[in-house]
């Protein structure tokens, strides 16, 4: 008999025995990207926390024992403004950087969900539900808007762990006449003649974002399903309000039994934003280096902690994984980790536990002993699974600078830093990397040196 999952539930803030609905038909939906503009490292950890999850609760329960829903939002303010930034249609904008998207799951070896649904696939579900929220009067239309009614719900603030007035004063709350309170969340707004819109009785107009996956999760998994998962930055308002909705139009005492969010990923302890200039992206690590390096760096801390990203977290994942590649056969024999060595992933998916374990596993396979049980291991995690070749083909094309070289790109660097080119900073940055230069802010100062 396999071991117990613990996992910790933000619902309640503990850690708690996973006992699913049903253990022959576990559900688990997971936030999914808002598709307008490419994604970056701080996307790429929720990606691999729950691929990692999705494998676990496999081996417990079954390959076809359990659903794994991950959406995709391609309508929302962000991409209409993208939209008009970049000059060209929403379509042509989401289509593109889903297709991004895919490139960058594979890239980090992630397995595809179960289930990978498009809000404007689901438009009329979406309006199917505000429909019930307004006969059971938990939310009201007022000049071509809905908005839910917070105060009709006794929960909210629950997972969040605030109160109502709380929320109100440490968040940002749209106000607008149109509402009966402030906290009001909207369902249904119009749009404007040039943006995307569908029919709906309350006239051409598009969802709210939260209401997309309240509607997509009940599609594919039910009123009530196991886990939830995304994000710490999604806890209010995203998900404090699909619980609202989701519960008032179901008519459910529930909606997910377990929350489970990743932490943030850092640079320097700031979390990464745009507003910060620290923002990088998946797409400029693609041709210099491996997917499994980013990987490992992602689930080199527990989940539930922050992350702080920096050259020598990669530099020391890939010396790992250098190491680790030594002995990897290109034939082997695949065969089921035993759950003794799974065990830190069944307690609240304790990656650098597992990793540990790796560490041992690897000792003893250099000194000859089973293998196959540190590459199958490696793999449960998605690690190993490039060729040898393929492993070093990587590294290849980096070519060390003069020193003249580097300081005239750092010069550079520097220089778009002070402009707010974010975007060009990073690619000078990352083409030193790439070269096998290591670069560091310090004191006003960059300073660097050869990996």
């Amino acid at each position: 008999m396999s071991r117990d999952i613990f996992l910790s539930n933000s619902l309640g803030n503990k850690k708690e025995k996973f006992n699913p609905i049903d253990p022959e038909n576990v559900r688990m939906y997971v936030c999914g990207p808002t598709v307008y503009d490419d994604p970056h490292i701080g996307n790429a950890r929720p990606l691999v926390v729950f691929d990692i999850l999705f494998k676990l609760l496999k081996c417990k329960y079954g390959d076809n024992s359990v659903t794994y829903v991950r959406n995709i939002t391609d309508i929302d303010d962000k991409i209409i403004k993208s939209s008009k930034e970049k000059k060209i249609s929403t379509t042509e904008l989401t289509l593109n950087i889903t297709k991004k998207f895919h490139e960058d799951c594979k890239y980090l070896n992630c397995v595809p969900p179960t289930h990978e649904p498009k809000a404007t696939d689901n438009i009329e579900l979406m309006i199917k539900m505000i429909n019930e929220l307004i006969k059971g009067e938990f939310a009201y239309a007022n000049e071509r808007h809905v908005y839910f009614k917070v105060k009709k719900f006794a929960d909210y603030g629950k997972l969040s762990n605030k109160n109502i007035d709380d929320l109100i004063a440490g968040y940002r709350v749209e106000f607008s006449e149109k509402k009966e309170n402030p906290e009001d969340f909207v369902l249904w707004k119009p749009s404007r003649n040039s943006e995307p819109s569908w029919d709906s009785p309350w006239g051409k107009g598009r969802p709210g974002w939260h209401l997309e996956c309240s509607v997509m999760s009940k599609k594919y998994l039910g009123n009530t399903f196991d886990i939830h998962g995304g994000g710490r930055d999604l806890i209010f308002p995203h998900h404090e309000n699909e619980i609202a909705q989701s519960v008032c139009a179901n008519k459910t005492k529930s909606f997910a039994n377990y929350w489970v969010h990743n932490n943030f990923i850092t640079m320097s302890n700031e979390k990464m934003a745009k507003s910060q200039g620290n923002i990088l992206k998946i797409k400029d690590f693609r041709k210099k280096i491996s997917g499994q390096i980013i990987r490992l760096a992602l689930i080199s801390a527990h989940y539930r902690q922050p992350l702080d990203w920096n050259d020598k977290l990669l530099i020391d994942c890939e010396n790992t994984l250098d190491k680790w590649y030594q002995i990897r056969l290109n034939n082997f024999k695949s065969i089921k980790v035993p759950d003794e060595i799974l065990k830190p992933l069944y307690e609240d998916l304790n990656t650098p536990g597992f990793i540990a374990n790796l560490h041992n596993l690897y000792e003893r396979a250099n000194k000859g002993e089973n293998k196959d049980l540190f590459i199958s291991a490696c793999q449960f995690i998605g690690l190993l699974n490039e060729s040898n070749e393929q492993w070093l083909n990587f590294k290849k094309n980096r070519v060390s600078l003069s020193g003249t070289e580097i300081e005239k790109m750092i010069s550079l660097r520097n220089k778009a830093r002070e402009n707010k080119d974010y975007e060009e900073a990073d690619r000078i940055r990352n083409e030193l990397l790439d070269k096998g230069v290591l670069i560091e802010d310090k004191d006003d100062k960059t300073l660097w040196k050869f990996k």
